[in-house]
């Protein structure tokens, strides 16, 4: 199976004065909500649009396992996924409670979790293989599986956005801060000693172990091509963010994109097709350490900084209403010249 990413199209960045203008003609100082100003520019450019949609959030949660566990990677073993796909099923996860806090539709797919999961109104199965291999040992995925992953991700962004405005993307799976930094050390591109943080809670002993790991499977394979590099390290979960991303990218829609791992998935589809970056808005900087390299790298600035580094969408489901105000501040505010007659 070959992969051939949608066509994406650059954002038409000269509607960015007729934006401007629209802002400054607003009931306020110009300037004066700083940045959120300069989300609803963004979200008008995305849109293409003076009015541009925001109002509703369906955030995916991308489940997978990664045979990286078996060296050790985690201090947490793969059942936990497993565990946790039925917490946020049940609605008991910390996002499902960020979720409902903020108005946030969540939906979980199983890209790739280590067992066979029973059906559920609010589970998307797309396994594409019963967890990632050991990519200490050999390939994480085939070229065969990452393209279908890639794919899946595409589909499974479209059939979000049929009833939403943004796209936003989240993840779970014991061992994925691994193959994350796999991914950035290869593609940001970035040392391996700054990709390589605590992930769940390791202490030092743990982060020797995870470190020497995650080097062995970098020295294993020289892949540095965005494609070969998800397939070697990324994993199911992973790869079909980076569809996800690419999918969003091609309806013209934003993509919320959340933390260290997601963010890894951002920068592969970025990689593939540099244009998707324009429809990217990146919710937060994550705790663990080497997202801020890597938000560096794509030059990108997260909307918040909360100190988070849970993963599951945490993060993006917090930042979900930012871009429902930015959006309002352009369609919902009076203009200057109305007040003042």
């Amino acid at each position: 199976m070959t992969f051939v990413p949608p066509p994406i199209v650059a954002v038409d960045r000269g509607l960015e004065v007729e934006l401007r203008g629209k802002l400054d003609g607003k009931a306020k100082p110009p300037g004066s909500l700083g940045r959120i100003e300069d989300l609803a520019v963004r979200l008008g450019l995305i849109d293409n649009s003076l009015s541009p949609r925001a109002a509703t959030t369906a955030l995916v949660v991308f489940a997978g396992d990664h045979g990286l566990t078996e060296e050790g990677v985690s201090s947490y073993p793969s059942s936990v996924t497993v565990a946790m796909v039925g917490l946020f099923l049940a609605g008991r996860s910390s996002v499902s409670a960020f979720a409902k806090a903020t108005g946030v539709s969540v939906k979980v797919v199983d890209a790739g979790v280590a067992a066979a999961l029973p059906a559920h109104p609010g589970l998307i199965d797309a396994k594409i293989r019963l967890g990632a291999r050991n990519a200490a040992r050999e390939p994480a995925l085939t070229p065969d599986e990452a393209a279908l992953a890639l794919t899946r991700g595409i589909e499974i962004a479209g059939r979000a956005l049929e009833t939403a405005d943004v796209l936003a993307i989240g993840e779970m799976g014991i061992g994925n801060s691994s193959a994350a930094a796999l991914v950035m050390h290869r593609l940001a591109p970035a040392p391996l000693e700054a990709c390589v943080g605590l992930g769940t809670g390791h202490d030092e002993a743990g982060l020797a172990r995870k470190t020497a790991a995650i080097a062995r499977a970098a020295a294993r394979s020289d892949a540095s091509e965005p494609f070969a590099v998800l397939a070697e390290f990324g994993g199911c979960e992973i790869a079909m963010m980076a569809g996800a991303v690419l999918g969003a990218a091609a309806r013209r829609r934003p993509v919320l994109v959340d933390g260290f791992i997601a963010t890894a998935a951002a920068l592969a589809a970025v990689r593939l097709v540099p244009e998707a970056l324009d429809y990217c808005i990146f919710a937060h900087g994550s705790a663990e350490k080497g997202h801020g390299a890597m938000l560096a790298a794509l030059g990108v600035e997260p909307l918040l900084d909360l100190g988070l580094r849970l993963g599951e969408g945490t993060g993006a489901a917090l930042a979900a209403p930012l871009l429902a105000a930015a959006a309002n501040l352009l369609t919902e505010v009076a203009d200057l010249a109305d007040v003042l007659g």
